[in-house]
């Protein structure tokens, strides 16, 4: 692996970077970040949670990872209000700023925008140090 790209390598408090979204510029600023194992129905889920000042608004972004398909994907899924596409924007910008990739974005029936991660997502995710043993461990529990 690329120095800095294994797997718990660097920490979330303090990462700042800027980053392009649909032509706009975005300074991220990591302020904190967490994941947690939950359980809904039976199901292991993977909750991230992660404090970030993204173009100078401060928010609580929070995405949940679950297994989905005969493929048992993990599939990671995030919803913004229908009027929040501003939100929307800042949750691309972070999620790009932390893994390199931006995400899928879609809106549903009811206008409600989701942003959906995958697997490339996830283990750009497990870079860091707060989240890589939750990761791990999800994984690992969730193959």
């Amino acid at each position: 692996m690329d120095e800095g790209k294994a797997r718990g390598s660097l920490t979330l408090k303090g990462f700042e970077k800027e980053v392009e979204v649909n032509g706009e510029k975005y300074t991220v600023k990591v302020i904190d970040g967490e994941a947690v194992e939950e359980d809904r129905d039976g199901r292991k889920l993977l909750r991230i949670k992660i404090t970030a000042e993204v173009g100078g608004v401060r928010s609580d972004y929070v995405m949940t990872y679950g297994r989905y398909g005969k493929l048992n994907a993990a599939v990671g899924r995030a919803y913004v209000r229908a009027d929040g596409e501003a939100d929307a924007e800042r949750f691309l910008a972070l999620i790009k700023a932390l893994t390199g990739k931006e995400p899928n974005v879609y809106r549903m029936k009811d206008g409600r925008i989701v942003i959906e991660c995958y697997r490339e997502h996830l283990d750009g995710l497990r870079r860091y140090t707060e989240l890589a043993d939750t990761i791990e461990k999800w994984l690992e529990g969730n193959m």
